[in-house]
């Protein structure tokens, strides 16, 4: 396998919503190449955060692409909302929708990217029959809700496990499928995570809670980088 340039994409949870703008302004100097946007609806998930009117509102901040994860549930009256707001990639969680294939493709009538996000706990063979309506898959490595949480090992086996399907679907010649992951990134573990095979990498806390000293926003990014290709 050959392993892709790798993807950083901050999660806008862990900054200052105070400073949103300034914010994701800030990530993307800073070489970020995504804003990762988390959609918790206190339904599907414990937790209540931002909705599509934010998103709106930093769409003009940034030129790179706003990556919406949907921990809301049910999915498909959200997903119209998101794309007219900027979005240029929308996840959900299978769980949440009742057709999982209509609501990918709603997604791409809308313009945007698709993609389902299996939480740890979630069998992959929810990807099986849909991997050509796929441009990202989504491993969380923490259970969804909140952030800062710690990483959950199990998930690197899950990675090889996906990342083969996508060789696989790709080789019969299928579409490239980005694999990302979300929850407890760090310098210290993204290069196994990498290793394993993800080409995206969800960091909130580890980027957004950089110390000034350390370099800031740059500084860590290009931390990541450079300790995900040591361990390549």
């Amino acid at each position: 396998m050959t392993q892709p340039t790798l993807r950083i994409a901050p999660s806008i949870l862990s900054a200052n919503f105070a400073r949103l703008g300034e914010e994701v302004r800030a990530i993307e100097a800073a070489g970020a190449d995504l804003v990762h946007f988390d959609v918790m609806d206190n339904h599907y998930v414990p937790n209540l955060t931002i909705g599509p009117l934010v998103c709106e509102a930093i769409r003009p901040h940034v030129k790179i692409g706003i990556d919406v994860h949907l921990m809301v549930e049910p999915v498909d009256a959200i997903i119209p909302l998101f794309a007219k707001a900027g979005a240029n990639l929308i996840t959900f969680h299978p769980e949440a929708s009742r057709h999982v294939d209509r609501s990918l493709a709603m997604i791409h009538d809308l313009g945007c990217k698709a993609g389902l996000v299996l939480n740890p706990a979630t069998p992959i063979t929810w990807i099986d029959h849909v991997m050509d309506k796929l441009d990202m898959i989504l491993l969380m490595s923490v259970n969804p809700g909140f952030g800062g949480q710690k990483f959950i090992a199990s998930t690197l086996p899950k990675l090889r496990l996906v990342r083969a399907r996508i060789d696989a679907h790709v080789a019969a010649g299928g579409q490239p499928i980005w694999l990302e992951v979300d929850g407890g990134v760090k310098v210290d573990n993204i290069g196994e995570i990498v290793a394993a095979g993800a080409d995206t990498c969800v960091a909130g806390s580890a980027v957004f809670g950089a110390p000034d000293a350390d370099g800031g926003y740059k500084g860590v990014m290009q931390a990541l980088r450079h300790a995900a290709q040591q361990n390549c």
